[in-house]
């Protein structure tokens, strides 16, 4: 029987993929009997002293790793290195904290493939090969209510999650985010009257991510 391995590859995610693919693993580990005591807690805090800056003790579980995280990505959105380094820094401490768990689940798991995926995580391939996941393709862009757009994909095997880029005329793409459903993603906060172009990609698999689809364009009403 040959001994299964957990995925690291969300390491490679984009930082929303990260976020979500976090969401992912603290709701499907809460409460699961099959691993009843993770390295690092989901959210029940472990208690760390902050010896060498001198402040008071904080809370370390993978939750609270995932709050500093959104709180460092919202606050480099506005631009700067220093905030984009402190993203950085904040992603690293949280991608550590769901590798140590990454490990415990393989301990427990390592001949049981169902219960390995009960955890969130996802198992690595055993092809030692790497494998780039094939581009999503955009089945329909249609309205719905005002100022959104639903992308419909076509569903990629192994696929985590999907990230979309919208963009007008020859403008820089913008991200829309990452999203779990490819069958039906909401674009919300467009323009009515204006034509927007949008791509997407799968992420997941041993490399990341997929290569994007080609690009669709629709009106918002």
């Amino acid at each position: 029987m040959k001994k299964l391995k957990v995925s690291l590859g969300y390491n490679k995610y984009p930082d929303a993929a990260v976020d979500e693919t976090t969401t992912a693993i603290v709701t499907a580990m809460t409460g699961n009997p099959a691993f009843p005591a993770p390295t690092v807690p989901l959210a029940s805090p472990l208690t760390v002293p902050l010896v060498q800056s001198g402040a008071a003790e904080q809370p370390l579980s993978v939750m609270a790793l995932q709050t500093a995280f959104r709180n460092a990505l919202a606050a480099a959105a506005n631009g700067g290195t220093q905030l984009t380094a402190a993203k950085n820094q904040a992603r690293q401490a949280l991608l550590d904290a769901l590798d140590a768990n990454a490990l415990y689940v393989q301990s427990l798991a390592r001949y049981d493939l169902a219960m390995l995926l009960s955890s969130g995580y996802q198992a690595a391939s055993t092809n030692r090969a790497q494998t780039q996941l094939p581009a999503p393709a955009i089945v329909s862009l249609e309205n719905e209510l005002s100022t959104q757009l639903v992308v419909r994909l076509s569903p990629v095997a192994n696929a985590y999650c999907y990230e979309v880029q919208i963009r007008t005329g020859a403008n820089a793409w913008q991200s829309a985010g990452s999203f779990t459903a490819a069958r039906k993603i909401i674009l919300t906060g467009l323009i009515p009257g204006t034509v927007y172009t949008v791509q997407a990609r799968a992420i997941g698999g041993s490399t990341g991510y997929s290569g994007w689809s080609d690009p669709s364009s629709h009106i918002a009403t």
